[in-house]
């Protein structure tokens, strides 16, 4: 790797803190907005039968609110490993394009460092990522600084749920259950980049209703996401002269 390569957080002085300071500024929305979410994860794992720690393990090792919420909907004894094995995939195949389009962007780092930083790649991650990216280059300090502090909420507000469960029987009712929603309406917002936007963005909600219409389960999820990617796709290789 050329000196010029090199990331901020490699070099001591003020670049990577910088770099730091503008992703805790960009985080910080995501991080609150996800907190009542987290609060929820944990209220259903108590209710499901889930111990403290099993919570806690959970949101350490699978980190991802949506695959871990279908996941809790479908908990029953005995657990249907190969139904939530399925499921958490078809949910979770999202991360496949979501890596594979944030991963240009992180080549430049160390060997090491790139694939392991995939695991942290929720979506407002992703999305923070991809907009700093499109702004500029994306580096290793900038991206450290988004993870940490959103996945050490995430984990410590799911444990913090599961222990007020006890005293909160139904968390609908304070609008917990609409945080999610309103996170990914302010991330669009944020990433809203003109007409071209506007493609994927149909295509994905297209594809996804229709399936939701036409199809049980969570397959709208991964259909959605793959009709949105297809036309990004097309438009991409439209601008190449291809």
């Amino acid at each position: 790797m050329e000196a010029g390569d090199r990331d901020p957080m490699e070099v001591s002085g003020r670049p990577w803190r910088g770099e730091a300071a503008a992703a805790l500024r960009a985080v910080a929305p995501a991080v609150a907005s996800m907190v009542p979410f987290a609060l929820l994860i944990g209220f259903l794992a108590r209710q499901n039968g889930l111990s403290t720690l099993e919570a806690l393990l959970m949101s350490a090792m699978v980190f991802a609110g949506s695959a871990q919420f279908v996941a809790l909907d479908l908990w029953s004894w005995p657990v249907p490993v190969a139904s939530l094995a399925l499921t958490t995939f078809i949910i979770n195949a999202r991360h496949i394009l979501m890596g594979a389009a944030v991963m240009p962007h992180i080549a430049h780092w160390r060997t090491g460092r790139a694939y392991p930083a995939l695991f942290f790649l929720a979506d407002e991650i992703w999305a923070l990522s991809m907009a700093r990216a499109g702004a500029g280059r994306l580096r290793l300090s900038y991206y450290a600084a988004l993870v940490v502090p959103f996945y050490l909420t995430w984990v410590s507000m799911t444990t913090l749920g599961h222990l007020a469960g006890a005293a909160i029987r139904d968390p609908a009712r304070f609008g917990f259950d609409f945080a999610f929603t309103a996170i990914f309406l302010v991330i669009l917002a944020a990433l809203w980049r003109g007409r071209r936007t506007m493609g994927p963005w149909v295509a994905s909600a297209a594809a996804a209703v229709a399936v939701w219409y036409l199809v049980a389960g969570p397959w709208y999820i991964l259909a959605g996401g793959a009709a949105g990617a297809a036309v990004g796709a097309l438009q991409g290789v439209r601008d190449d002269g291809g």
